[in-house]
């Protein structure tokens, strides 16, 4: 063993790690492709379980192999720079974040006594995994820089289209549905798609496709009209077609409002004012072919003026008379009991319904016990259908504080490198645009659905800001030096 010099790396260990300044290790190559692994295994693969944990839904699967795989090379190729985790922010923010939940985890097991010990630690494992790929791209951006943004990208079209032609095969061929959306579907039972019923593709369900596509359809969008080349661009088009037609299938009203909202913020942060009104309506035309998407609008909107309609007006005397009159006794008559009137539908929406009705109050009654530091992951069910509730419920207080100051660091530096168009051009102008409006998109999304908590978006949701981060980041150092 030949070393440099005493308490250096072997030559050969500098070699195979890949420090800084070279480009070609073999560890950058593996993390290149685990990478590329990650945007096509976990959106594609379906929900097969591979090990059931007993007493939930839950089951080891293949992409938590692909992940523990990931987290072992992160782990790998930071320990000489560890304290770059510690001195980095978001990383900071997100190590407090786990931290509390851990806390209130064992608070929610030994104190209120609303979570089972071997579930909670399950959950909080999921926790940790859904954040390996943010800490893995600190690992690796600082051998690879950006010069890997375009293969990414190229894989992340090629994903969205393989989804796209897998849920044209579950309308139209019959190819199997996979589900985790209760006890029975997660086992990995393959299911058909019925008329009617919404698009989950290569998703455990439709809102989990719907959020993802609120995540990268900006992405394609912005690209599209900041690179250049006839080619690259009809590939971009394919690739945002696709995507939205996998969203209109969903029928997800939230996430068509959310994904508008994340492709307006993103045209406008490289300046495309024109193209916002041409996307926008196109959209919206576009959207009038999906009769599922249509028909829950439109029973939103009956639900609403059923109940407008439905409102009495009460006449009320204001100034106190009092009317008497005579009262005159009439022979008794015998009259037939009247019929019983049979009773009034009742005018709900479904989804509203059981979100106000059940998900939400079961939230806040968990905040109420324990508002500091809530009561523990698992403690409220499988969904809540609003991430910022679930937060409060779980980890309360000082949870959702820690976890709003994630989002926060991530806004801090996403504004560092405004405007956009003066600091980056082609596929990085594109990229950071299209993740800054697909995380605003997400933010919403969130309101309404559990996103943070659903495996595949949320692994490749901090997979992207990941990426973006870290391109903003490098960006300013090269203005700074």
């Amino acid at each position: 063993m030949v070393y440099l010099k005493a308490g250096s790396r072997p030559i050969y260990m500098q070699k195979f790690l890949n420090l800084p300044n070279k480009n070609n290790g073999p560890l950058n190559q593996i993390a290149k492709y685990l990478i590329a692994a990650i945007l096509i295994v976990v959106p594609l693969y379906p929900k097969f379980p591979f090990i059931q944990i007993p007493g939930t839904y839950v089951s080891i699967r293949f992409e938590d192999f692909l992940l523990a795989i990931t987290a072992i090379l992160a782990f790998i190729m930071i320990i000489s720079r560890v304290k770059q985790v510690f001195d980095d922010k978001i990383s900071r923010a997100m190590l407090i974040f786990l931290l509390i939940g851990s806390v209130s985890l064992l608070a929610g097991v030994f104190l209120t006594q609303t979570v089972i010990l071997n579930i909670g630690i399950l959950h909080l494992l999921r926790r940790v995994e859904y954040f390996v790929p943010f800490f893995a791209i600190l690992a690796f951006y600082p051998y690879q820089k950006d010069k890997n943004l375009e293969f990414y990208i190229k894989v992340l079209m090629l994903t969205v289209f393989v989804a796209f032609l897998y849920g044209i095969g579950q309308k139209y061929l019959n190819l199997p549905v996979i589900m985790t959306q209760n006890m029975e579907s997660s086992k990995g039972i393959a299911l058909r798609w019925t008329p009617g019923a919404q698009l989950t593709s290569t998703f455990a369900g439709h809102y989990d496709l719907a959020s993802f596509m609120v995540l990268v359809l900006p992405i394609f969008v912005c690209l599209f009209f900041t690179v250049k080349g006839k080619l690259t661009k009809i590939f971009l088009l394919l690739a945002a077609l696709s995507g939205y037609w996998l969203l209109i299938n969903t029928a997800s009203r939230i996430s068509l409002a959310s994904y508008l909202m994340a492709v307006i913020i993103s045209l406008l942060l490289i300046k495309k004012y024109k193209a916002i009104i041409f996307v926008v309506i196109i959209s919206l035309v576009l959207s009038g072919f999906s009769a599922s998407l249509f028909s829950r609008y439109k029973s939103l909107i009956d639900v609403y003026l059923q109940k407008v309609k439905s409102v009495k007006i009460v006449n009320v005397n204001t100034f106190g008379l009092i009317v008497s009159a005579q009262t005159v006794a009439l022979p008794e008559r015998t009259e037939a009991p009247a019929p019983t009137a049979p009773p009034k539908p009742i005018i709900e929406d479904r989804s509203t319904s059981i979100r106000l009705n059940v998900e939400w109050p079961r939230a806040i009654r968990s905040f109420y016990k324990s508002p500091l530091i809530g009561t523990g992951y698992s403690s409220i069910g499988l969904a809540s259908d609003n991430d910022y509730l679930r937060l409060l419920a779980e980890v309360g207080l000082l949870g959702f504080l820690s976890f709003i100051l994630i989002l926060f660091r991530i806004v801090l530096v996403f504004a560092s490198a405004l405007p956009l168009t003066e600091k980056l051009s082609g596929i990085k102008l594109g990229f950071v645009a299209g993740v800054i409006g697909g995380f605003f998109g997400i933010l919403l999304n969130a309101v309404f659905i559990d996103v943070f908590e659903a495996s595949k978006l949320a692994i490749i949701f901090w997979l992207l800001i990941g990426m973006a981060v870290y391109v903003v980041k490098d960006l300013n150092y090269e203005y700074k030096n």
